[in-house]
């Protein structure tokens, strides 16, 4: 059995370009991803992402403007600990993306995503997001550079995905 913690990760983009952080410090250091992290107690989901996306780059996002693109379960050989990620994108905020002491942001073009220096399972579940469909994934891993195994399929409606997964 294991203990489900709940995560959010927002990537913001445009037409050409994703803008994705260095992290600097903790879980992921030395990797590029998406910004976000825990939810707190009595934090909804919608409301993390945008505080984690304020706190790590210094961006404000309007809940209208994510949208809810993907779900991804992490689980990690000999930790009970499944990692329960919610992925958002945006394309309308306000500020300009700062360094702030957790990331380093920087816009890359979608045919420059640095896939060496980011999770393995990036290079598997991203390109479903950069053609917009959406998407949920399980990953197992051995350590944190290992996929054991894996799912990935397509959604066709993240409201119709979580009503079936209750």
């Amino acid at each position: 059995m294991f203990l489900k913690k709940v995560y959010t990760l927002v990537f913001l983009r445009n037409e050409t370009q994703i803008l994705l952080g260095l992290k600097k410090r903790g879980f992921g250091v030395n990797k590029w991803n998406g910004f976000g992290g825990k939810v707190e107690q009595n934090e909804t989901i919608i409301d993390a992402a945008i505080r984690e996306l304020k706190e790590e780059c210094c961006v404000v996002v309007n809940k209208c403007d994510l949208k809810n693109i993907g779900h991804l379960e992490f689980t990690f050989e000999g930790d009970s600990l499944l990692m329960d990620v919610r992925v958002f994108s945006a394309s309308n905020y306000q500020g300009v993306p700062v360094e702030t002491e957790e990331m380093a942001p920087k816009w890359y073009g979608y045919d420059e995503v640095p896939f060496d220096n980011m999770w393995p399972d990036d290079r598997i579940w991203f390109p479903y997001m950069v053609k917009n469909k959406l998407f949920f994934g399980k990953f197992h891993y051995k350590g944190f550079d290992t996929i054991l195994n894996y799912e990935l399929q397509e959604l066709k409606s993240m409201e119709t995905f979580y009503k079936n997964k209750k």
